[in-house]
């Protein structure tokens, strides 16, 4: 076999023979690109792409990891005191006129403002949950013609149980826990 292929190239003439050796250059880098350069960039590239996304989601996991821990740091106390008592204080510190405040059951107010600036409202409620420890369970607001609201709030007491405390806890120090052994940091050095 070795004889005849031998026999057939000699056959040939020196231009026949320089472009057969280009044609199976050409060819060899051709099979050469698509066996091994292309796959090896295609994976190269979905390994970026998975890398990437990876990046994405620590950053993400690490930003709600940091999210708790302020929101458990910075959680405010349960109300000090009757949730009625605690709602007319600090309306009439506010400037504000309440025009029915009504009880309904444990640890829970509903109110009525007929005349109060957005900010001003918007800004009391606020306080009443980060200050005050009670949670808005529901607000309903409509314009007034003279720029101002009139809003029906209901109150309650904030009512968290040390059980729930603790099992936070132990969540979010796990979570901390598993950014700080940077199990999470990147193996793909690219």
């Amino acid at each position: 076999m070795i004889a005849s292929l031998s026999a057939w190239w000699r056959a040939r003439s020196r231009r026949e023979q320089i472009l057969l050796l280009i044609l199976s250059a050409l060819f060899g880098i051709t099979f050469a690109w698509l066996l091994v350069v292309r796959p090896l960039g295609d994976s190269l590239a979905a390994a970026r792409e998975r890398h990437s996304e990876a990046v994405i989601a620590l950053a993400e996991a690490r930003a709600g990891a940091a999210a708790i821990g302020r929101l458990e740091r910075d959680r405010p106390s349960s109300a000090a005191g009757p949730v009625e008592r605690i709602v007319t204080e600090s309306a009439s510190a506010a400037g504000f006129q309440l025009s029915r405040i009504q009880p309904e059951g444990a640890g829970k107010v509903a109110l009525a403002i007929e005349a109060a600036r957005p900010q001003a409202l918007f800004a009391w409620v606020s306080e009443m949950e980060t200050k005050n420890g009670l949670i808005v369970e529901r607000l309903t607001a409509n314009a007034n013609s003279d720029r101002s609201l009139s809003a029906q709030i209901v109150f309650r007491a904030r009512a968290i149980s040390s059980r729930m405390e603790t099992s936070a806890d132990s969540e979010f120090a796990a979570i901390q826990k598993l950014g700080a052994d940077g199990l999470m940091q990147s193996d793909y050095p690219l």
